[in-house]
């Protein structure tokens, strides 16, 4: 991995931000740090080597979405740290119920060295960072998923050994997290992304106007399109996500008619390089979003990117708390 600080420089890597709220706020640099940082650690672990440099710190982790994998991660990622974690789930801590979100954020500040948040409303971690005297890391909001894809952009490092230059092509919900934080991540590494998605699931206006600027500054590319076979063409990395993220389970079978044609299946993923990669942040629908072909073919490199949740947001936990 090219332009990363060194693990074995006595300087100590440095993030500009305290808090991990969107990709969008860190560069390519930085990025580039906390993966290198996450390849030293993986290697550690996968060698039975657990360096306890949290020892003696807790991290606050509030959900008001449920969790699979953001929970697992971040807790078993503490404790081989040599730090610990405390669930608390929104009706425990009266979320924006009894409490203002402010308050709560400078109580809890009192108590942990950090705080994850998985929850709805992008605008609840941006109150909870304001106020906050410790990190602030998003587990997911509505608009976005950054430690998700943080794993995702380790995910193919690993199996492409390389970031730039690389195309990336994602289908379905284009005004979801997941798209959202995908566009912020490889922009900032150098990849082309193209996003094929119907008319009125387009992706946050804001968010791809300023992405759009940013891709051209960098020389690279990123479009929008209604094409899935457009999209497609000459993909390195093939990403989908569910139809109808949490939250939205009422809209399900309008979304099963919508989204049909942008199903990732063997008919579309010909249009792709040979050698694609599959990605999925799951759960996934087999027969939905994804083939169970694809899902399962040897394209696919879902388990490996699961995995990854765990030595990514150890990196970032490593130099947001270290």
């Amino acid at each position: 991995m090219t332009n990363v600080l060194s693990t074995e420089d006595k300087a100590r890597p440095i993030l500009q931000h305290k808090d991990f709220l969107t990709l969008g706020h860190f560069n390519k640099t930085e990025i580039t740090m906390l993966l290198a940082e996450a390849v030293k650690l993986k290697k550690q672990t996968k060698a039975g080597i657990f360096n306890p440099c949290l020892r003696g710190k807790v991290l606050g982790m509030i959900f008001e979405k449920a969790s699979t994998r953001t929970r697992v991660s971040f807790e078993v990622g503490m404790l081989q740290l040599g730090g610990e974690a405390i669930f608390l789930s929104a009706g425990d801590i009266q979320l924006g119920r009894g409490e203002s979100n402010a308050d709560t954020a400078k109580v809890l500040s009192r108590y942990v060295d950090g705080l994850m948040i998985r929850t709805f409303s992008h605008k609840i971690i941006e109150t909870y960072a304001q106020y906050a005297t410790v990190p602030v890391i998003n587990g997911l909001t509505d608009l976005h998923h950054p430690t998700q894809v943080l794993a995702d952009l380790l995910t193919i490092y690993e199996h492409k050994g390389k970031l730039a230059g690389l195309k990336l092509a994602y289908f379905g919900d284009g005004n979801n997290n997941m798209c959202h934080s995908l566009m912020e991540g490889a922009v900032k590494v150098g990849m082309d992304v193209a996003i094929a998605c119907p008319t009125n699931y387009r992706p946050n206006p804001e968010i791809l106007g300023e992405l759009k600027q940013e891709a051209t500054a960098n020389g690279t590319k990123l479009s929008v399109s209604e094409s899935p076979a457009e999209a497609m063409v000459d993909a390195d990395i093939v990403v989908t996500d569910v139809w109808a993220s949490m939250g939205k389970e009422q809209e399900n079978e309008e979304r099963k008619n919508i989204f049909a044609p942008y199903q990732v299946n063997e008919n579309l993923c010909k249009h792709a390089k040979a050698d694609f990669t599959f990605l999925h942040c799951l759960p996934a629908h087999r027969g939905e979003e994804v083939s169970a072909a694809i899902m399962d073919g040897s394209h696919s490199v879902v388990f490996d990117e699961a995995e990854n949740r765990l030595h990514a947001q150890k990196a970032l936990l490593k130099l947001l708390l270290g």
